[in-house]
């Protein structure tokens, strides 16, 4: 965080090397994007609830240099047009990985690929290889807040923090007239994100709204809000035992005064259930964009055994 406590001003996330819309079986639309070099191990990265991928790009911008890096907002997210509420579900987050995987196989040719998700996008990769099977060769899962199975302690704190969360969103500011308002906002409540990171997000989470010129949200937060409050399901913490997919839990620092609970949910999954698992010291849930080469290097300790990490360079 710079002196003055005001977010860094930088340039839009370069231009993708290639680019395809994918159709969602009721019509949505996501927009997936090839970054990289095309014939180097790939890595599929998404974000967390109301953000958007291209705010990560402190994390996964270098990556770029020796990874084919595919990268894709959520339905109703970043890049991707709105679709409609009835559809905003946990069940289609989940149907829409699986459609996802198969075009990007079917567009840029099938091969090992390990999945980068946060949050949002950690839970549902989560799901969807209990669903679908061996889809993603890996998966790093970035502080997801899986729901606590039943009589666990952190299960009331989740829940707790859940509709905290849900309460929040619904009440954010709709609309701006710059994005950097947004970023100067998110300078002030996230302290520790890398500089580059607050403009990145705001210009991500927010449409630009021709007929009256402003800024607006381009997750709704009704749409946020709702995934928040529906996100409870304990019988995946169990069912993360026998995921068919070898999975490292990355999380933020569980010894924080201020530790949010996927950081403390994260450790005590890890621990009952025997998953590979890595706090990254000082960060909070936003671990990527406040760390982001000990994320790289958590992730390819990780992969490098398994056959899908790149090559380091001299």
């Amino acid at each position: 965080m710079n002196e003055t406590n005001e977010p860094h001003l930088i340039h839009h996330v370069p231009r993708a090397r290639h680019a395809f819309d994918v159709k969602m079986h009721d019509g949505a639309t996501i927009h997936v994007r090839q970054h990289g070099i095309p014939g180097a191990p790939r890595l599929v990265l998404s974000h967390g609830n109301g953000l958007a991928i291209d705010g990560y790009f402190p994390f996964w911008g270098p990556l770029r240099a020796r990874y084919e890096v595919i990268v894709f907002d959520f339905r109703n997210h970043g890049h991707n047009p709105l679709h409609g509420a009835e559809g905003h579900t946990w069940q289609n987050f989940i149907a829409d990985m699986d459609v996802i995987w198969h075009a990007v196989n079917r567009e840029l040719g099938a091969k090992p690929a390990a999945g980068l998700f946060h949050s949002l996008s950690g839970v549902t990769a989560a799901m969807h290889a209990l669903k679908y099977g061996r889809r993603f060769d890996a998966l790093v899962l970035f502080d997801p807040p899986v729901y606590p199975r039943a009589g666990h302690p952190i299960q009331y704190l989740q829940q707790s923090d859940k509709e905290s969360l849900a309460s929040r969103a619904a009440r954010r500011p709709e609309r701006y007239k710059d994005p950097l308002e947004l970023a100067k906002q998110f300078a002030r409540r996230f302290k520790s994100w890398v500089p580059d990171a607050y403009e990145l997000m705001a210009r991500a989470t927010l449409r630009h709204d021709r007929a009256s010129g402003d800024w607006i949200l381009a997750c709704p937060r009704e749409y946020e809000a709702h995934v928040f409050s529906s996100g409870a399901n304990p019988d995946l913490w169990p069912q993360m035992a026998h995921c068919p997919v070898p999975v490292k839990l990355v999380c933020g620092d569980p010894t924080l005064d201020e530790v949010m609970p996927p950081a403390l949910i994260g450790r005590a999954m890890a621990e009952e259930l025997g998953l590979p698992y890595e706090a990254i010291p000082g960060t909070t849930h936003f671990l990527q964009i406040e760390r982001p080469a000990e994320c790289i290097r958590a992730v390819e300790s990780f992969l490098a055994p398994l056959g899908l990490a790149a090559p380091a360079t001299l």
